[in-house]
């Protein structure tokens, strides 16, 4: 009897429209040159939860000599019903650099144009979410004009 081989499936957890302020460009450092994109707020939805983003988050990301940048953020999101939930993660974002320049002009991006991934893990007290406390979530992004739109999936 060989072995089978899993399956990976996912269902949508929420789609985020967030808006970021302007970088602060901390400059090149060991890791490589640091940006800080501070959050102006945005509101998430999907099938079992919805809400707003607050803005007490934002991205530390760093931008590799390699031209890869890292994802570091953490953000608080309050839910229609009035419950918090902490979402903080990893993310790897890939683009040519003509995608690049679009980007850095304020254009928008589609998510099949790069590779921007996120991995949000989810920390809340409340009862009615605490389930999100036990799951593995993954995040498909692309740019707008203003911010980002992430598409997040729970993982089955």
């Amino acid at each position: 009897m060989s072995p089978s081989t899993p399956t990976l499936r996912g269902e949508l957890l929420y789609r985020m429209s967030l808006e970021v302020a302007p970088p602060l460009d901390l400059g090149a450092t060991p890791q490589g040159r640091r940006l800080l994109f501070a959050f102006k707020g945005g509101r998430f939805e999907g099938p079992g939860l919805a809400g707003e983003v607050l803005t007490t988050g934002g991205d530390w990301l760093i931008d590799r000599p390699d031209g890869a940048m890292v994802l570091d953020v953490r953000r608080t999101l309050r839910t229609n019903d009035g419950h918090f939930i902490y979402a903080f993660y990893r993310g790897l974002l890939l683009a040519s650099p003509a995608v690049r320049q679009k980007m850095e002009r304020g254009e928008p991006v589609a998510a099949d144009e790069m590779y921007f991934r996120t991995t949000p893990v989810f920390e809340t007290g409340s009862d009615k979410y605490g389930w999100l406390n036990r799951i593995i979530s993954v995040g498909i992004g692309e740019t707008t004009a203003t911010g980002v739109l992430l598409t997040v999936f729970r993982v089955s």
